[in-house]
Order: C-alpha cells, then sequence, then structure tokens
C-alpha cells in the first residue's frame, strides 16, 4: 500500500471514530507499533485528531454516540439518551448515557458520557440494540428496560411510543423477578390510564 492510500482508507470509511484496533482492521497491518507510528503522524500534521488514548477521529465532526460506544466494549448508548429521543421523558441531559460492563464518567473532548452497569449476559444479547450505524444503540423498548433495571422508580413522562409487545419479548433477558413485577405493573397502569 502506498503511502497516502492509509489515509484514503480511514477518510473513506463510514466511521468517523477509530480504535488502533479498527486501524489495523481496515489497513490489514498486524503490527501495531507501525500503526501507532503512522497515526501519530497523522495527528501531527492536523490529518486526524486525538480524542483519547487509542481512539481518533477524521475531524471534529465526528459522532458522539459512535465515540461512546468506542470508549468502552461492549456497550451501547441506552436510557435517558434514547428515551429523550423518543419522547418518553422531556428532562434534557447532555451528557450520553452508555449501557456497559462497568459504571463510570468520562469526559472526553467537552462531552460527558455516563456508563452504567448491566449485567454482561445481558449486555452482549443483542435483542432490542440496533446495529444498523457504526455504533450500537438500544431500541426504545430495550431502553426502557434498561431504566428500569437501573432504577425501578424511574417516572417516566410518555410511554405511548411503546410497543409493549417487544417490551415483553426483551424483558426474559434481564432474568429479574423484582423487573418482571415491575414491568407489569407499569403496563397495567398504563392501560388503566388510557
Amino acid at each position: 500500500m502506498g503511502k497516502g492510500e492509509y489515509l484514503d482508507i480511514l477518510l473513506r470509511s463510514k466511521k468517523t471514530v477509530f480504535s488502533i484496533k479498527d486501524v489495523i482492521l481496515l489497513w490489514r497491518d498486524a503490527n501495531p507499533t507501525t500503526v501507532k507510528v503512522r497515526l501519530d503522524y497523522y495527528v501531527k500534521t492536523g490529518k486526524l485528531l486525538r480524542l483519547r488514548r487509542g481512539l481518533y477521529a477524521k475531524d471534529k465532526n465526528y459522532d458522539r454516540r459512535e465515540l461512546a460506544t468506542s470508549i468502552l466494549r461492549p456497550s451501547y448508548v441506552s436510557f435517558e439518551t434514547v428515551l429523550r429521543a423518543a419522547g418518553m421523558t422531556f428532562q434534557y441531559y447532555e451528557r450520553i448515557f452508555v449501557a456497559s460492563y462497568v459504571k463510570r464518567e468520562i469526559d472526553c473532548d467537552g462531552q460527558k458520557y455516563s456508563f452504567e452497569t448491566i449485567k454482561k449476559a445481558t449486555l452482549i444479547n443483542p435483542l432490542g440494540i440496533d446495529q444498523s450505524k457504526e455504533y450500537a444503540i438500544a431500541t426504545k423498548e430495550r431502553a426502557f428496560l434498561d431504566t428500569i433495571y437501573r432504577s425501578k422508580n424511574y417516572y417516566f413522562d410518555n410511554l405511548r411510543p411503546l410497543d409493549w409487545d417487544k417490551v415483553f419479548e426483551i424483558l426474559p433477558i434481564y432474568k429479574n423477578k423484582t423487573m418482571n413485577k415491575t414491568v407489569k405493573k407499569i403496563y397495567r397502569d398504563f392501560k388503566t390510564e388510557q
């Protein structure tokens, strides 16, 4: 591969954020040291941005949700980030909420990321996760269940966007009896109000 081709491969990619592992796969280069040296050169010459150790972006217009799921893997965007976009909560949060294997607050390039713990068997289960983009994101039903898993007394402003059949299809992956009861009660209360 010629010198300029390495950068061209990254710039032509649909991805806006790259880990070193992503770059190794794109460049088909098995030598991480060579990849790091080349990436450092592109950062020094202003052709790429270093967002944090081991993570790079094409430019300032990178997708922050893509970055969120690149910081810790496996992970997916969920909780209030998805609920607000679906019109289920009206509270605005500047931070991006992510389901992960650890609880952590990270600030990167002026954006706050809240990583919330989901047990591993549930975290890696693809049911209710949209992976059609360059990052994984929960459906509104999965985000609803993730939120109840995290805090059973959470107040939802609007439950009309939910497809309750999908909610009950996803619910068993949590393997949590208390959560089952909570969801069924929320469903009964919702049906009573309609």
